[in-house]
């Protein structure tokens, strides 16, 4: 599993386009990426979390 803490220049038409072919790539080699944005992290810690939990 992949955890990424996405920032403001992930939400740019260059930043999308970019984390799409990387997490594609990621997961055909097997990985499941989860992405969370920076705010979450600070504003919704626990359901984060738990999101990562319910996907081990």
């Amino acid at each position: 599993m992949i955890i990424e803490v996405d920032g403001g220049q992930h939400y740019t038409d260059e930043g999308i386009i970019r984390d799409k072919i990387r997490d594609d790539y990621l997961e055909s080699q097997g990985y499941k990426v989860l992405r969370f944005s920076d705010r979450e992290i600070f504003e919704n810690l626990s359901g984060v979390i738990e999101k990562i939990n319910g996907n081990l």
